[in-house]
């Protein structure tokens, strides 16, 4: 599947499924856990969409220099400026507008994200992906 790459990179990596993510208060900034104590440190965060918080690139930019912050981020919506200014000053992949069929992942699963913004699933017990 294929989305738009606001922050383009390449990242892989296992899979952690949020309905929606805001960095200021779904994510500790310290460890990099979210409030029901998985870890997005080195995965790949799938959101259906983020909740902007003018304080959420603080706590990215933190994330990042504690060597805690998310691979990538991948979004069925479209990002909010919040969140893409996060992702670039914690230089984080981006994608948004991916099909709804990217919330059909599960946690643990490998995904690999390239520059164009295309997902592709390594393997794992997922449905396929359209």
């Amino acid at each position: 599947m294929r989305g738009r790459p606001v922050v383009p990179g390449r990242a892989r990596g296992e899979v952690v499924v949020i309905e929606s993510i805001s960095f200021y208060g779904d994510v500790d900034p310290n460890t990099g856990t979210l409030r029901d104590g998985r870890s997005i440190g080195g995965k790949v965060l799938v959101a259906r969409r983020s909740k902007g918080s003018t304080v959420g690139p603080y706590v990215m930019y933190a994330l990042r220099r504690r060597g805690k912050a998310p691979l990538a981020i991948l979004l069925v919506s479209k990002s909010d400026p919040v969140l893409v200014s996060g992702a670039v000053l914690s230089e984080t992949v981006l994608v948004d507008g991916l099909p709804e069929d990217i919330m059909k992942l599960r946690d643990g699963e490998i995904v690999q994200v390239l520059e164009d913004g295309a997902v592709i699933l390594e393997g794992g017990t997922a449905q396929p992906l359209t």
